[in-house]
């Protein structure tokens, strides 16, 4: 048998593991906020790029036949 839904245990058990938690700093949140931006600027012309390249060669490829 399935055992019985406490609603207030469950708060309870959840404030306490609240307390566990290491929230970070603002200065934390906002470096890696800033990393997590450069980052995906980064990569998005990165991809861009490949994305060029390998149109041209598929272009290219289709342009012989």
């Amino acid at each position: 048998m399935a055992a019985k839904f406490n609603p207030s245990k469950y708060m309870r058990e959840v404030r306490q593991e609240m307390t566990k938690v290491s929230w970070p700093t603002r200065q934390e949140t906002i470096v890696t906020t800033i990393m997590v931006l450069i980052m995906t600027s980064l990569l998005s012309v990165f991809f861009l790029g490949v994305d060029q390249v390998l149109g041209r060669l598929v272009q290219l490829v289709l342009s012989l036949g």
